[in-house]
């Protein structure tokens, strides 16, 4: 299918077409050299951020961006020509999403892309992406504005002939529209809250798509869930008699001590029972001896109680019923 199209004459075609064309090309080659991609989220990325991100990524990396209709269709014809693990990446397409393709590592992809970020200020009826906090101290207002802060229920006084805020304020709360006055107020105070970045959102490695969170996540916590997860499976499986991979050790050394027990109560003996029996029958053979060269205090007895000790108690004794 790729052949074919690029037999076609791309420059007989309309402009338009030949946009089309050449992206779904420019496609279908990431997707066949590359066998991981970083999904990620472009809102609020200007230009001159996203070309500081491509210059950072230069021979590691390249990112992809177009429409999700064009992308979507690309996808679903690489999936009827064969490649089927493509299946699982074409859920994600969705929103203002691009692809960071990379054979390189993830984790550090990651951190190269989101360090990125550049300040912002707020804007009216956008959703606030954190909380914003006006802290307390000097404002460089002159005292005529205190109405202003009145109004948004914000403590201050007058110092030094400007406006002095109190407390810390929480002005926005996270994943709430930002009012107009909230605006204003941070337009006058010179903050500018919100930090705007590419974000990866989902991680698409060899066929399978993942929460990119899971990339924080050191080799000792994956190993840690992923042996409690293998626990789970053997224990379901010995309660369920299945038996599978998990639970194969446990049954295995489960039936090894009935084997033993069966052997210690009968006459009949194999090689693994004999360390056994031959405990049971003289278990003094198997004490440890002392270690050469040990405290020899340690391996002496205790002294056996003085008479003289149960004497004083008879004496005790005696004197308090007498």
């Amino acid at each position: 299918m790729t052949d074919v199209k690029n037999e076609i004459d791309i420059d007989s075609l309309p402009p338009r077409k030949q946009r089309k064309h050449r992206y779904r090309i420019r496609m279908e080659e990431l997707l066949v050299t590359y066998s991981n991609c970083l999904l990620c989220v472009f809102d609020n990325v200007g230009s001159r951020q996203l070309q500081a991100v491509r210059i950072a990524l230069r021979g590691k990396g390249v990112v992809l961006m177009g429409k999700n209709t064009i992308m979507r269709k690309v996808l679903r014809d690489q999936i009827e020509a064969g490649n089927t693990k493509l299946s699982s990446l074409l859920p994600c397409i969705r929103g203002n999403v691009g692809m960071i393709f990379t054979n390189d590592d993830l984790a550090e992809m990651r951190k190269v892309i989101e360090s990125e970020r550049v300040p912002a200020a707020a804007k009216t009826g956008q959703f606030a992406p954190v909380d914003v906090y006006v802290p307390p101290g000097p404002t460089g207002l002159d005292p005529g504005q205190t109405g202003f802060f009145q109004a948004l229920n914000i403590s201050t006084k007058i110092a030094r002939g400007a406006i002095e805020i109190l407390n810390n304020v929480w002005l926005i709360h996270k994943g709430e529209r930002v009012s107009s006055s909230a605006t204003a107020l941070l337009t006058k105070l010179n903050i500018k809250p919100f930090f705007y970045g590419i974000v990866v959102s989902k991680v698409f490695e060899n066929g399978s798509v993942y929460d990119a969170k899971i990339l924080d996540m050191s080799e000792g916590e994956l190993m840690s869930r992923f042996f409690a997860g293998v626990r789970h499976v053997a224990a379901l499986s010995l309660n369920l008699g299945i038996p599978t991979l998990a639970s194969l050790p446990h049954i295995i050394a489960n039936t090894f001590k009935k084997l033993v027990a069966i052997s210690l109560e009968t006459d009949y003996t194999f090689e693994e029972s004999k360390v056994f029996k031959d405990y049971m029958a003289n278990p003094d053979a198997f004490k440890s001896a002392a270690p050469a060269g040990g405290d020899s205090k340690a391996a002496e007895p205790e002294p056996e109680p003085e008479p003289e000790e149960e004497e004083s108690e008879e004496e005790a004794d005696f004197d308090l019923f007498g």
